[in-house]
Parts: C-alpha cells; sequence; structure tokens
C-alpha cells in the first residue's frame, strides 16, 4: 500500500484542521450581552442624548459608569453630564482628560461619598479648590491619580499641603501612633498616590511628611514592600477599563482616544540613562518646533506662488484678467 498522500488529500486535511480551530475559537469567544449592545448603540449617539441625561438616569449604577466611560472616550465627558449621572454608590471615579471642572466635580463628591479611587489626571479645568473638597468629603480614598498635564501638575503641587496632616492639640512623637480621630486635616485613607511626573523635591516632602503614601508603585513579583498593588493603582491601567470591556471601542475610535500608555514611574531624570535623556529631549524640542516649521512652510509656499507668478508670462496673464475681470464686477 502506498503511503504517500496526494496533495489534494493534504489540502483536505490541512482545510479540515483550520475549519476546527476556527469553530473552537468562536466557541470559546464569549458574545456580547445584551446590555452591551445597548449601551453602545446608545454611546455612539451619546452627545444627542446629553440635554436629556438627567431625564433618563435612573438605570442602575453600572450602566452609568458604563455610560461616563464612552463618553471620555468621545471626548464628551464635562459637568452636565458626570452630574447628571453621578451615583451615591460608586466607589471608582475617572474623570482622566475630560473637561470637568471644579464645579462638576465637586456636586460629584457630594454624591458619591464612598470614593476609594480616583483619577484627575489631566484635567485642566480643576483646581485645588475642587481637589479641596473632594478629599474632605471621600473620607473613604485610598487611590489617587494626578498630574499629566502643565495646568494638572501645577494643581498637584498646589494640592501636596492636603496630604499633610496637621495634628492639634495632640502629644506623641510620631503622628502614625496616633487614631485618625486625632488628625485634624490631611487624607487620611490615602493609600497610593500615582503621580508619574513627580519632581525629586515633592517625592521627598510625601517620603517624609507622609509616610503612609505611596508614590508610583512598582509592580514586582513579590508586591511592593510585601503588599499586593491593586489594580486601580497601576499605571498602566484606566481606572474605567472594566466598565466597557465588553463593548465595541469602535464606538470611541472615531473621537481620537488614545489608550493609556504605561509612562516610566521614575521619580527623578537623574535616574534615566543618557541616551534616554537625548530621545526624550529631541522629542521635546520636536514637538515644541512642529508649529515653526509649519508656519515656515507655509510661508515658504506662499513665496513660491508669488515668484512663480512674478516670472511665468501666462501666469502674470491670469493674474491680470483676474483681477480686470474682478473690477468689471464690482463696477456692474
Amino acid at each position: 500500500m502506498d503511503k504517500t498522500k496526494s496533495p489534494e488529500v493534504v489540502a483536505g486535511v490541512i482545510h479540515s484542521v483550520f475549519f476546527q480551530a476556527s469553530v473552537l475559537a468562536i466557541m470559546k469567544k464569549k458574545p456580547p450581552s445584551l446590555v452591551s449592545l445597548c449601551l453602545g448603540v446608545i454611546g455612539r449617539h451619546f452627545e444627542d442624548i446629553i440635554e436629556d441625561l438627567a431625564e433618563i438616569a435612573a438605570i442602575p449604577s453600572t450602566m452609568k459608569m458604563a455610560l461616563v466611560a464612552i463618553a471620555r472616550r468621545r471626548r464628551l465627558l464635562n459637568d452636565d453630564v458626570i452630574v447628571a449621572l453621578a451615583d451615591s454608590s460608586w466607589k471608582i471615579l475617572d474623570l482622566s482628560g475630560s473637561e470637568v471642572s471644579d464645579f462638576g466635580l465637586s456636586q460629584v463628591v457630594k454624591t458619591c461619598k464612598h470614593l476609594q479611587a480616583v483619577d484627575i489626571s489631566r484635567c485642566s479645568k480643576l483646581t485645588s479648590v475642587s481637589v479641596s473638597e473632594l478629599l474632605q468629603n471621600c473620607r473613604s480614598l485610598e487611590i489617587l491619580r494626578w498630574g499629566g498635564c502643565p495646568r494638572s501638575e501645577n494643581t498637584a503641587r498646589r494640592c501636596l499641603r492636603f496630604l499633610k496632616p496637621i495634628l492639634e492639640h495632640v502629644e506623641g512623637d510620631s503622628w502614625e501612633e496616633l487614631d485618625t480621630l486625632e488628625i485634624a486635616h490631611g487624607a487620611t485613607s490615602l493609600r497610593w498616590l500615582l503621580w508619574p511626573k513627580v519632581e525629586k523635591e515633592q517625592l521627598e516632602i510625601l517620603s517624609e511628611e507622609c509616610p503612609r503614601v505611596i508614590v508610583n508603585p512598582k509592580p514586582s513579583p513579590l508586591g511592593y514592600r510585601g503588599l499586593d498593588i491593586p489594580r486601580e493603582a497601576r499605571l498602566d491601567v484606566s481606572l474605567d477599563d472594566p466598565m466597557v470591556e465588553d463593548i465595541d471601542p469602535k464606538i470611541w475610535a472615531v473621537s481620537g482616544f488614545v489608550p493609556r500608555i504605561s509612562p516610566s514611574p521614575v521619580s527623578s531624570s537623574e535616574d534615566l540613562p543618557i541616551a534616554e535623556k537625548f530621545r526624550l529631549a529631541f522629542l521635546e524640542r520636536d514637538t515644541r518646533l512642529a508649529p515653526k516649521r509649519a508656519k515656515n512652510a507655509r510661508q515658504h509656499q506662499r513665496r513660491a506662488e508669488k515668484e512663480w507668478v512674478t516670472m511665468n508670462s501666462r501666469a502674470k496673464a491670469l493674474a491680470l484678467a483676474s483681477l480686470a475681470s474682478r473690477s468689471l464686477n464690482i463696477r456692474n
């Protein structure tokens, strides 16, 4: 018996294997739920229902959080949206990169007093006023993310004093030995602070005056100093990712949403290799000079067009004819 197989038989076997693999892949892939499909449809037309959110907000809190996450990714998250959807049962609040202002955050923290993780990074409209109210109203806050853009960095520096404990009429060598009721101010429950661009001086202040707060924890097989780092305290994930993991990302792709990229949690630029310093300096300079290059290119193009009109006789004739036609139209 000939043990060799014809090409047709081999092709049939390969086709059968690929078909079975495809079937298994389809069976393993979990189809989206009906709720996720409905949220996707709402999210796709979110800008059309913003004015009516207050009237349709009688939905489960998880669905509200999903709508907030979609609005943030579609760059539609502002005071009107977050105030209309805020729910007292929320424990996570992700406002990063949004247009929420002091008014919106102040209203939300009055409703959501049990927040445990908050992201206000890259929120250029937030100031120390609303951050102070956040720390005063949310006594269960354990994870805070801030900074990320020039205005947010400035706000973070101004709010650094809110994290420091202020003791009034107490005795003792260490404030860590005191009961939390004896601490008049300060974020008593804060445990993790994510501040990627923290400067060396600020890091030293936090280390000396807020030893309970861990800044930019680095994941390791053994955790941070023997502690397990919660998912919300990792720099490479967004707080609201679980809310939209079952929703089609094409819904917010048109808005230019960029997923969070894990920055290098380096406390100081002195820790960077020299090659990385040169690369970052080049990128910063290239970004800073990009508008100037574009302006020069436009000026060069206009000069080239003028020179072409000056040197080319046909172009001169067309230009004169255009001026004559324009003057005749004006007279008529």
